[in-house]
């Protein structure tokens, strides 16, 4: 089956499942390459715009212009062509890229994505019955395939140091129902350096890594594309719209203020 993956939650990634893809990391003009990208991406596959099966599209969290701009191409491309079209959000994919280390201690993966104006989009997840490394493998595929991501917090927007506060009281609570486990957060996804300072306050040891899943070339685009068509994903579909998560910048005027014996409020022409 031929895959086609488009993101634009950070940057764009565009790609045809089984190659390299072409990844454009400005913000300023990625939205402008975006046509150009998806008709070379397929051309280099060998391919015609018509042999694409399946189209995967991120549909963020991010912000609003350049997501849009993702999900509008891949909608109007799975029209055009008769493909299928997956929405994936790119946040619950990364609890593939967590540490592989098997240090005795239960990793949470802390999924999050630069929201600007010192905002982080988020998630806390639990990946744990994953072998998680840098490539796919056969035990990874079939923990996909068994559903075994668990969302502990759902996706939302906040401050890093609000994030580090709900994360904690997660905590507390699971520590509380079973306190010979030993916790570990990882901090993963675009933002996440940037704030490193913030995630002090969380259980030492975990990682704290800017790289996504789709910064891994053909590899990161593989797993992405399997994850949003695990059994897990397809049977919670979720709607093929952007996530933006926050409330928009403009609102509806408030009418004017009707100011007795004005001459304007009696005027009719």
């Amino acid at each position: 089956m031929q895959t086609l993956v488009i993101d634009t939650s950070y940057g764009s990634t565009v790609g045809m499942v089984g190659h390299d893809p072409i990844v454009e990391t400005d913000s300023r003009t990625h939205v402008e390459k975006l046509q150009v990208d998806i008709a070379t991406t397929v051309e280099q596959a060998g391919l015609k715009p018509e042999n694409i099966d399946r189209i995967i599209v991120g549909i963020g969290p991010a912000p609003f212009t350049g997501l849009r701009a993702g999900i509008v191409a891949a909608k109007a491309l799975a029209f055009v062509t008769g493909a299928r079209l997956i929405g994936q959000n790119v946040l619950s994919s990364q609890v593939l890229v967590r540490n592989a280390e098997h240090d005795g201690r239960h990793h949470l993966t802390l999924a999050v994505n630069d929201a600007r104006r010192k905002q982080l989009y988020f998630a806390l997840l639990d990946g744990s019955g994953y072998e998680v490394g840098g490539s796919a493998d056969e035990d990874h595929d079939a923990n996909v395939e068994n559903s075994c991501v668990k969302t502990l917090i759902d996706m939302d927007i906040d401050y890093p140091e609000s994030i580090v506060n709900r994360v904690n009281e997660v905590l507390e609570q699971l520590r509380q129902s079973d306190t010979n486990v030993e916790y570990v957060v990882d901090v993963i996804g675009h933002g996440a350096a940037k704030y490193a300072q913030s995630w002090a306050s969380l259980p030492e040891g975990g990682m704290v890594s800017d790289h996504a899943l789709l910064d891994e070339g053909a590899s990161g685009l593989e797993r992405f594309a399997a994850f949003a068509t695990s059994q897990q994903s397809l049977a919670n579909p979720e709607p093929i719209e952007p996530l933006y998560l926050r409330r928009p910048d403009v609102s509806v005027p408030n009418p004017l203020k009707h100011v007795l014996n004005h001459a304007g409020a009696e005027r009719t022409e």
